[in-house]
Parts: C-alpha cells; structure tokens; sequence
C-alpha cells in the first residue's frame, strides 16, 4: 500500500466535512464535538481534530482518520472504504499489491453496482410509461405523493419474463452475470427470467444512496404479496434498512428512529413529515440492523402491525434494542390499521397520538413476558435477556427494572442470571444474532503496571514527535516493557515526519487519538517531563546492566569459576553505588 494514496485522500477530504454528514458538530474548546455515531450517549464524547485530521471518542474510545470514520460508520472492509473514498477525491488507485481474491470480489461488486443502476433506469421509466399504469393507479389509491414517488425512486416491472433481461442484454450485461446480481432468476432447466414481474417497484439503497437492491409489491393475482431481492455480493438481508438513506440526517438531528414493517408505511410516514423513519425490509429485525440505527440516534420508536404477529415481532425487535443498550418505545396501532391507513384518515395528529402514547419497550417485553409465559419460561427468558446483553455495565440497569415487571425477586434474578453467555429459552423470544460489524468499536483495555507505565512514556513521543529521534538516539526502546509498547514505539520511529495513523492497529489509533485529544505540557512543564522521560531512560540502562549481571553472576556461579563471579560481583557493586535513589 501507498502511504502517499492515503496522504493524497487525506489532503483532499475534510475530515470534519466527512463526520458532519453523520453527525451534529459543534466548536467546543478548540475542538469539534458531537453524539458519537459508534455508541450510545446522550452528552457528546464524540471529538474532531479538524487541524490534524483525526477524531476521537472519550466515551468509547474510537478513533482513527477520515478513513477509520467512513469504513466504520458504513461498516466496510478497508480496501472498500478507501476505494470510495478515492474515487470521491479525484485520485486513481494503482499501489496495492496484488490480490486475485479481493479483485474479482471488487470486480463482481462494481458489475452488479451497474447492473443494478441500469434495472433502476428500466424500472423508473416504465412507471411513466403505460406498462407502468396500474403501478400508477396502486400509489394513487394509496394516496402516495409525487415529491415521495421520486424521493425512493419507485419504479415498476411489467408482466413479461423478458422484459428487463433483455434491456441489460442491450447494455451489454450477461443473463448469467445478472442472475449472480439477483436480478434475474433461473429454473431448474436453465432458463433464466425476470426475477420480478408485474410489481410495483421500491429501490433499495446503502449509505451511500447506491441501489443495491429492490423489493416488489405484486399488482395482480400471485404469490408471494411481496419479494425481494436475494443474498448477492452487494446485498446482504439483515444488513440494510429501508430508507434508512433518505431517512440519515433527520435521525442525526431528531435522534430518533421511526421502525416500521411495510415499504408503503416508510413512504406514508415520510410523505407526512416523518422523515426518520426507516423499514426492516420484510424480515425479523437484526442486531446489524440495530447497530447501524444506534450509529444516528438514541431512540427507536417500533410502529407494527397490531396483530399477533406484529405484536410478536415488536416483542423480538423491543428486545433486541434494549439489549443493545438503546432507548425503545412499542407505538400500538389501533385494531385493523398499519400506519399507512392511520396516516391517510387521520393526517399527522392521529399518530402523533399514538406516539405520544408509545409504551415503553422494556415495559411492553415484561408485560407481554409475565402474560403469555409460565413462571418457569419467564426466569428462562429474563435470564436469556441478561445473558445476551452486548455490554455487561447494562446489567445493573436492567435487573432492578426485569424484577419489577416480572414480579420476580430481584436477588433471585441476579442469582439465576448470574450465567453470562447462556442462551435463554424464554418461548422463542430469544434474539438472532448476527455477524459483528466490519469495525467493531475497541474498549478501553484492562492494562496492568507495565502496560500503564509504556503508556505514559509513549504519550510523550506521540506529543512530541519531533522529539522521537533524540530518543531513538537515549534508547528510548529500553523503557518498555510490553509487546503493545514496542511495536507501537517501532511505527512511531518508522513514521518519522509521516503520518503514522495507517499503520496503527485498532487499539493503537484510539491510544494514539487519545493521546493527541489531551493537553500537552508546554515551556517549563515541557522542559520538566524532559528531563524525566531522560532520567527513566538512564535507569532503566542501569536496571537492564543490573539484570544482565546478576544473570552472569548466576551462571558464572553454576559453572564453578570464582574469579569470574568475583570480577562480575564488583561491576555490580560498582554499578549500584550512583543509582541508589533509582528505586
């Protein structure tokens, strides 16, 4: 890799104009703070070093550079991220090594990321077109307003087999290349087909406002009522949410998300001012889903169907954000309506009334809990709850409150859930779990006195860089101890008057990025930290002379040669006189 690519991106991309199309940020004591978009909090934490070019969190302790925030805040592999961000910057990638594996990866991904811009023009034209009337007809009815038609790029496919195969095929896409996209499907005869057909079409974005999927809501007679797109190398079910595109920067501002079922529902709350809201595309809500929303707010409001599935579903979903740590609320619809139909008779004041009547989730959970389940599921459930938190600091919150709305005692709660890891039984409610983000947040480290005092001494040369060759020079290396200090001491020395950050590891940026965020002593101070870290440097030559002698002494020793021990006895006699006052 290219340090000079990365400078390059660097040079090019404000990191605080980056964070800023995630985050609120506002000038705080020579820095920029905001909510961290990585954990949850309700006082920002969340620093930016516009000056430098590096954030970091005092809360959770993430930190890094431009790059370290896009790949984490879009959940992407490094090489991705940095290509985007290329690609954003004006500048051609040509320095990474060869990888065969990464490259057909990235070629597969940039072929479907065109075969799907392409189904998206074929769909939206048709909506304007006759095969797309009873599309149009379908939105009228429901009431769906033109500014939002086009806002989520709705589209239609007609009723043919070969419709939108043969508009790739006249842009030069392979039938076998938009099958693998999940474009076109294939039988068992190896006939391939349009995947979708005679459905009114929703778009389905990433982060970055790409398509990268659809989902279709049939308009004739035919199963199933809605399809979408299956598994592909872009597009991975219960990672991505509808709308969550359109919906980003109305979460960051309310920090609040507005989650619902149906593809129509996001549109209607949208089209009625309810802007952060977003949709769990038609399957059971999961934890990447709920890490990716924590990343833009601090509540989530859960707007389900009010039959026993959606109440079933808002019971999984409920858990699953408190488990997580966030705020949730369960929004109740009235019998027989969704939140379309709400919308579309009552206007805005109708759910606003059921939001403001929104119980909360932990209450709805141990109600729903203590009512459909025996005394022995409940405490499997209670304890499957604890047993799945995603951060143990959350079990002093919860056991006072699971008691409570459980009705059980609350040392016998903390007596039963004292099995960590244990997977509750609880009548299915337990959560699915997923695979972890690309970039999961790094915790503070449990460092004991050999790490803590490395840590303090590299402070010094992270402040300081221009110092770090005088201490290559004093041998600054014998100071540390640990393998987490030597290997960081080594890029320090290796990025002399470079940027070291892309070469550091998770837990070594957000030390760095810590280190960087605090003050550094200045004139006198400076002068006496010096003089200092110098001293420590000399003691601990002497130590290393001292254990090296003592080592010789004890083979010299065994080896049966007196006059050697003797020789080696007065070096170290003589090497302990002027550093008495060392220890």
């Amino acid at each position: 890799m290219d340090r000079q690519v990365i400078q390059a991106i660097k040079q090019r991309i404000n990191i605080a104009e980056m964070v800023r199309r995630y985050v609120s940020l506002r000038p705080a004591g020579g820095r920029l703070m905001g909510l961290c978009p990585f954990h949850q909090e309700k006082t920002p934490s969340f620093s930016v070093n516009e000056a430098e070019g590096f954030f970091y969190c005092f809360g959770c302790q993430a930190g890094g550079d431009v790059l370290d925030f896009y790949q984490r805040v879009n959940g992407l592999e490094f090489k991705d991220a940095l290509e985007h961000l290329a690609q954003e910057a004006g500048i051609e990638l040509k320095a990474f090594a060869p990888d065969p594996a990464y490259d057909e990866r990235q070629k597969m991904k940039r072929l479907c990321h065109e075969m799907h811009e392409a189904a998206q023009e074929y769909y939206r034209r048709n909506l304007g077109l006759a095969v797309g009337d009873v599309a149009r007809g379908y939105l009228a009815r429901r009431g769906a307003a033109e500014e939002a038609i086009a806002a989520f790029g709705l589209g239609a496919s007609p009723d043919d087999w070969q419709g939108l195969s043969v508009f790739l095929r006249s842009r030069g896409f392979a039938p076998q290349d938009a099958v693998m996209a999940g474009l076109l499907s294939q039988n068992e005869r190896g006939r391939v087909y349009d995947r979708f057909r005679g459905r009114l079409i929703f778009p389905i974005q990433n982060l970055s406002g790409q398509v990268i999927a659809f989902g279709g809501r049939i308009l004739t007679e035919g199963e199933p009522k809605y399809l979408n797109s299956s598994d592909t190398p872009i597009y991975k079910k219960g990672e991505h949410l509808y709308g969550l595109f359109q919906a980003r920067q109305a979460m960051t501002r309310s920090k609040r998300a507005i989650l619902t079922e149906g593809y129509m529902d996001v549109l209607s709350l949208h089209q009625f001012g309810y802007t952060d809201s977003c949709g769990v595309l038609g399957t059971a809500l999961t934890m990447d889903q709920v890490k990716r929303l924590a990343g833009f707010c601090s509540r989530m409001e859960l707007i389900f169907d009010g039959d026993a599935a959606g109440r079933k579903a808002a019971l999984r979903s409920a858990e699953m954000i408190l488990q997580y740590g966030t705020k949730c609320g369960v929004v109740l619809m009235p019998d027989g309506e969704d939140v379309d139909s709400l919308l579309q008779k009552l206007g805005q004041p109708g759910l606003d009334a059921c939001l403001k009547n929104a119980v909360d989730g932990l209450e709805y959970c141990t109600s729903v809990v203590r009512e459909t389940l025996s005394p022995r599921e409940i405490v499997a459930w209670a304890n499957g709850f604890l047993a799945h938190l995603a951060d143990n600091s959350l079990r002093p919150f919860y056991i006072p409150r699971l008691a409570e709305g459980l009705g059980i005692a609350e040392a016998d709660l903390r007596r039963f859930g004292a099995g960590q890891g244990r997977q509750g039984g609880g009548g299915g409610f337990a959560p699915n779990r997923s695979r972890t983000d690309a970039m999961p947040s790094p915790k503070a480290p449990a460092v004991g006195r050999e790490e803590r005092d490395d840590r303090y001494f590299l402070r010094f040369a992270i402040q300081y860089p221009e110092y770090v060759p005088e201490l290559v020079k004093r041998g600054f290396e014998r100071l540390l101890t640990t393998d987490f200090g030597r290997a960081l001491w080594e890029k320090l020395v290796a990025a002399q008057g470079t940027d070291v950050v892309p070469t550091l590891d998770l837990e070594e940026k957000s030390f760095w990025a810590d280190t960087r965020s605090r003050e550094k002593p200045e004139g006198e101070a400076l002068a006496e930290e010096w003089t200092h870290v110098c001293q420590r440097i000399a003691f601990a030559d002497v130590r290393n002379t001292r254990e090296q002698l003592m080592e010789d002494i004890r083979r010299a020793s065994q080896s049966g040669d007196p006059d050697e021990v003797k020789r080696l006895m007065a070096a170290l006699t003589d090497l302990n006189a002027p550093s008495r006052e060392e220890e």
